[in-house]
């Protein structure tokens, strides 16, 4: 990161980041799930701003330390949050609003971090407005990431949404291997993706400083 070491400060920044931001995120999937009139996860202790109910392991922790120690940008994910489709309104475009609902949290956290940013200019070398910038990369790292349409990373909800019936059961049928498969993706495809997740990330914050005046 711009003017930051890599440090134990770094990293113990980065996770701080990552447990408030993807709670957020799977809150988020339960709030619009419950909100849509499926309860499923408040019944099963995932409505909640507690970071170690919504915890995986890899996807949360290890995946995007890892990434933090190597440089390369940030992504990672968390234990999904449970609904029932059959429960919600609006049928398909009821679960897809529910899968947004985590992603767009991002977005909208990353963007008021970068406002928040933006009032500290031109004092960009205070340890404040780099832990604004690490938050803004990480949150724009788990939005780009999780709106990639792969089964069962939150986007593919939308093409479920949108696509007719013979390729929504194509996919019921990958997503049963959903996790596996984006392991898959993270060990063999991680270079391209890396470039993919930086240059959306890139204009993402050419957006926000454009919008902000910096």
């Amino acid at each position: 990161m711009i003017g930051m070491e890599l440090n134990i400060t770094y990293i113990l920044v980065v996770l701080v980041v990552i447990l408030f931001s993807m709670t957020l995120h799977e809150a988020m999937h339960g709030f619009m799930a419950f909100w849509l009139g499926d309860d499923t996860a408040e019944r099963e202790g995932r409505l909640t701003l507690n970071p170690v109910k919504h915890i995986d392991p890899f996807l949360t922790i290890l995946l995007p330390l890892i990434l933090a120690v190597t440089g390369a940008p940030i992504f990672g994910g968390a234990k999904p949050v449970p609904f029932n489709p059959a429960r919600l309104k609006y049928d398909e475009w009821g679960a897809a609003l529910v899968a947004v609902a985590g992603p767009l949290i991002n977005l909208i956290i990353a963007f008021v971090l970068f406002g928040s940013y933006a009032l500290l200019m031109p004092s960009t070398d205070t340890f404040a407005a780099q832990a604004l910038l690490i938050g803004v990369y990480v949150n724009l790292g788990f939005f780009i990431f999780n709106m990639i349409p792969i089964p069962p990373l939150d986007g593919s909800r939308v093409i479920y949404a949108l696509a007719p019936e013979f390729v929504r059961r194509g996919m019921e049928a990958i997503e049963r291997y959903g996790l596996i498969l984006i392991f898959a993706v993270v060990l063999v495809a991680s270079p391209v993706l890396g470039v993919f997740i930086f240059e959306a990330r890139s204009a993402i914050i050419e957006l926000f400083s454009a919008l902000f005046g910096i």
